[in-house]
């Protein structure tokens, strides 16, 4: 494999093809040109296909596999998402979502989509009976003990965030792509909400030797994803890509 000194990661994508346009249009003018995209990436009711299609046309991409991508590829009926998304999939395109990696590491990065051991955990935060909240440092030094990787990323939060650990070891979640709030009832309910219609994802670039991360906040035409989402009856994710505000 050749060096690469620098990536964009990009992140929970959830089938807005119209915020992944923009940001991969501006990860060109940056000169960006190795992308790892760490998954959920057509589980929603915008345009799954057009989005796969985007993708698979990009040799650039290390694609790691989120709990939706593993859950299209399985069975799901009793999700509204599930039963939208999974007719449309062609066997090309279901294929190329089985290639997924579950993680990727490259020298002192390394890639996952919710932890480095799950796709459905959350890594910075935990769920209560109160909603979810900062995980604690002790505990994410506990979790992290084996992995000997100086710079980790995920996603599945929605939540775009830099924790540096006590060792110096930084955590990063690349934000998301698409859908930058949503409710959740497992293991209680929760909301997940970022605050604003903006797409998220982050770069790290090598600079004299070390690691150097950039979290990117990107204004799109986050009307044309709203839309598309209305006409297909979602209205909560209509109203989460419109403000960052969970729908309750």
């Amino acid at each position: 494999m050749d060096r690469m000194d620098s990536f964009a990661v990009i992140s929970d994508i959830h089938s807005n093809v119209y915020a992944l346009e923009a940001v991969l249009q501006d990860i060109e003018s940056r000169g960006i040109p190795h992308i790892v995209n760490l998954g959920d990436t057509l589980f929603g009711p915008i345009a799954p296909v057009e989005t796969a299609e985007l993708l698979m046309g990009k040799p650039n991409v290390t694609n790691i596999r989120g709990n939706c991508d593993r859950y299209l590829l399985q069975s799901e009926p009793a999700s509204p998402t599930f039963q939208y998304v999974k007719p449309l999939l062609t066997q090309e395109i279901n294929g190329w979502l089985r290639s997924f990696r579950t993680t990727w590491a490259y020298e002192e990065l390394l890639f996952c989509h919710g932890t480095p051991f799950s796709d459905e955990t959350y890594l910075l935060e935990e769920v209560t009976p109160d909603g979810a909240r900062e995980k604690d440092v002790e505990a994410l030094m506990r979790e992290l003990a084996d992995i000997p990787q100086s710079v980790i990323f995920c996603g599945h939060t929605h939540l775009q965030k830099l924790v540096t650990l006590p060792d110096d070891r930084r955590i990063v979640n690349a934000g998301s792509v698409g859908l930058p709030a949503y409710e959740e009832d497992a293991p209680y309910p929760h909301v997940m909400e970022s605050g604003s219609p903006h797409a998220r994802y982050a770069t790290v670039s090598r600079r004299s030797g070390s690691w150097r991360v950039e979290p990117v906040l990107l204004a799109y035409d986050y009307e044309q994803a709203a839309r598309a989402a209305e006409r297909n009856g979602r209205m909560d994710y209509s109203h989460a890509i419109r403000t960052g505000r969970a729908r309750i």
